[in-house]
C-alpha cells in the first residue's frame, strides 16, 4: 500500500487556522496573569498514617470506587519532593491509582537540614522504607505491599527487598534507576575530573556544607535536559495556544522548585560508591559492616526506562535485570519520555500506568512473602536447638559425674565398714545402668530436616530494544 505523500516544507497555517491560534494563545496568557496559571496543583487528599525521623507515611483517600487489591506504596527519591506521584491533575499517578480504586500510600522525608547529615543510605534502608512498608501493610489489614520507587528511590526499594526479606513485599517496580554510571552520559565525561586528587575538592565541599544543598540540587536537575533548559522560552512561545503543553511546563517547574537538599554522608556515599566507583554495577552495595547482594531479590521486579532519558539512560537502567538473578521474575520495559516524563508525563498516562496497573494485577491477592523467610527462621532455630541440646547434655554428663563420684565415695566407706556388698553399691550399679540408657536413646524435641523447599524461578520475558 503505497503510503501519502509528505510535504517536505510545512504547509503555512490558512486564515482561520491562524485566527483560532491566536486566539487561544491569548486566552492562554490571559488565564495566567489573572488566575496564576494553567496547571491544576490541587494535591490528592491524603491522611498520615504513620512518622519518624524524615518519615512520613500517607494513604491517598479513597475517590468514589471502593478500594481493594493489595497496597501500593510509592517510594520517594531523596532530594525530590513527593510531587512526583502527583505532579498536576491529569498527569498524577497517585490521581489514577485511586481512581482505579487501588489502596495507595506515599513515604516523603520532609525538610533536610544541615542537622541531618550525620545520616547516610543505612537510614532509609533500615529504618525509613522497611517502617514505612510495616505500617502500610497494618493499615491496609495484613496485605502485602507493591513497592513503587523512581530515580533512587527505586534503588531504596530493591536494597529493602534484598535486606528484609521477612517484610511483607508483594512486587517491586523500579522506574528509572541507573545502575551502571559509565553509561549515564551527563557523568562519563566528569570521570577523569572526579577521581583527581581522589576526589578531594568535592569531599570538602559537601563536608562543609553538610550535603548538596537546595540550589544545586535544582540546578543539576535542570542541567539534566541543559537543551531543553536553554530553548525553553522559545518554546513556551511556539506553545503558546497548546493548553495541555503549557500546563505541563508549569508543573515541572513547580515540582523543580519544591526540590531538597541531599543529606551531607549520604551525599557522600552516592558520589564515592555510585558515581566515582561504579559499586552497583557489581550487584552489591557495602553499607557500614554490612554488604547488601541485589541477587538476594526474590520478589518479582518491573524495570522501566524512559526512552529519552539523560539521567538514567535506557541502557544504564537495563543493566539492572541481570543482577536480579534470585527473583521469581524480572520485566523490563523501555516507555515514553525523559527522567520525569516517563514517571508523570502525558504519555506516560497510556503507557508506564496501563503497565503497572497490569503487574500489580498480575502479583495481588498471594499471601504475604513473609514465608521467604521460613527457611533462615529455621535454620536459626536448627542452630539455637543444637545449642541447647549440646549445653543439656553438658549439664547431664556434669551431674551423671557429679553423682557417680558421690556414690563411689559411698561405696568406697561402705566396702570399709562391711565385707559384703552396701545397699549403697547396689544403687549406683542401677545408677549407671539408667545413665547408659538415657545415653543410648535418643534426645526429645530433636529436630529433622524439613521435606519441603521452595525454588525461585530466574526466568523473565523477553527483553525489550
Amino acid at each position: 500500500m503505497a503510503l501519502p505523500a509528505v510535504p517536505l516544507v510545512p504547509q503555512p497555517l490558512q486564515p482561520d487556522q491562524v485566527l483560532s491560534t491566536v486566539v487561544r494563545g491569548a486566552g492562554n496568557v490571559a488565564h495566567t496573569v489573572l488566575y496564576g496559571g494553567l496547571a491544576d496543583l490541587r494535591p490528592m487528599p491524603r491522611t498520615l498514617i504513620d512518622e519518624g525521623e524524615l518519615r512520613e507515611v500517607h494513604h491517598y483517600r479513597p475517590m468514589a470506587v471502593r478500594e481493594s487489591g493489595d497496597p501500593v506504596l510509592l517510594v520517594t527519591p531523596l532530594a525530590a519532593p513527593s510531587l512526583c506521584w502527583d505532579l498536576r491533575r491529569g498527569c498524577s499517578l497517585a490521581e489514577h491509582l485511586v481512581t482505579v480504586g487501588r489502596p495507595t500510600y506515599v513515604v516523603e522525608y520532609g525538610q533536610i537540614s544541615f542537622r541531618n547529615r550525620s545520616l547516610g543510605i543505612e537510614h532509609w534502608v533500615d529504618e525509613v522504607v522497611p517502617a514505612a512498608v510495616r505500617a502500610v501493610s497494618e493499615h491496609a489489614g495484613g496485605r502485602p505491599v507493591h513497592l513503587v520507587g523512581w530515580s533512587l528511590g527505586g534503588l531504596f526499594s530493591l536494597l529493602v527487598a534484598a535486606d528484609g526479606q521477612d517484610l511483607p513485599i508483594a512486587s517491586v517496580s523500579v522506574l528509572a534507576t541507573p545502575v551502571d554510571t559509565r553509561l549515564v552520559p551527563m557523568v562519563a565525561p566528569l570521570r577523569p575530573l572526579l577521581n583527581l586528587a581522589g576526589g578531594g575538592v568535592i569531599d570538602r565541599a559537601y563536608r562543609l556544607l553538610g550535603g548538596a544543598p537546595k540550589p544545586v540540587v535544582r540546578w543539576a536537575f535542570q542541567m539534566s535536559s541543559f537543551q531543553k533548559f536553554v530553548t525553553k522560552p522559545v518554546a513556551i512561545a511556539a506553545h503558546l495556544d497548546d493548553t495541555e503543553w503549557l500546563a505541563q511546563i508549569e508543573a515541572v517547574d513547580h515540582f523543580t522548585a519544591n526540590m531538597n537538599a541531599y543529606p551531607g554522608r549520604s551525599f557522600g556515599q552516592l558520589y564515592h560508591r555510585f558515581v566515582r566507583s561504579n559499586e552497583l554495577r557489581r550487584g552489591s552495595v557495602t553499607l557500614g559492616d554490612r554488604t547488601i547482594e541485589l541477587a538476594d531479590v526474590r520478589v518479582p521486579v518491573a524495570v522501566y526506562a524512559g526512552a529519552n532519558d539523560g539521567i538514567a539512560p535506557v541502557a544504564a537502567v537495563k543493566a539492572l535485570v541481570g543482577l536480579l538473578r534470585g527473583a521469581e521474575t524480572v520485566d523490563f520495559e523501555i516507555v515514553p519520555g525523559g527522567h520525569l516524563g516517563m514517571l508523570t508525563g502525558r504519555g506516560a498516562r497510556t503507557t508506564t500506568w496501563r503497565s503497572l496497573d497490569d503487574w500489580f494485577e498480575r502479583f495481588s491477592g498471594r499471601e504475604a512473602p513473609a514465608r521467604k523467610t521460613a527457611a533462615k527462621k529455621t535454620s536459626a532455630r536448627k542452630s539455637t536447638a543444637k545449642k541447647t541440646s549440646a549445653a543439656k547434655k553438658s549439664t547431664a554428663k556434669k551431674s551423671t559425674a557429679k553423682k557417680t563420684s558421690a556414690a563411689a565415695k559411698k561405696t568406697s566407706a561402705a566396702k570399709k565398714s562391711a565385707p559384703t556388698k552396701s545397699a549403697a553399691a547396689k544403687k549406683t550399679s542401677a545408677a549407671k545402668k539408667t545413665s547408659d540408657a538415657r545415653k543410648s536413646s535418643p534426645q526429645r524435641g530433636s529436630i529433622g530436616s524439613n521435606p519441603t523447599r521452595r525454588y525461585g524461578s530466574g526466568v523473565s520475558r523477553q527483553l525489550s530494544g
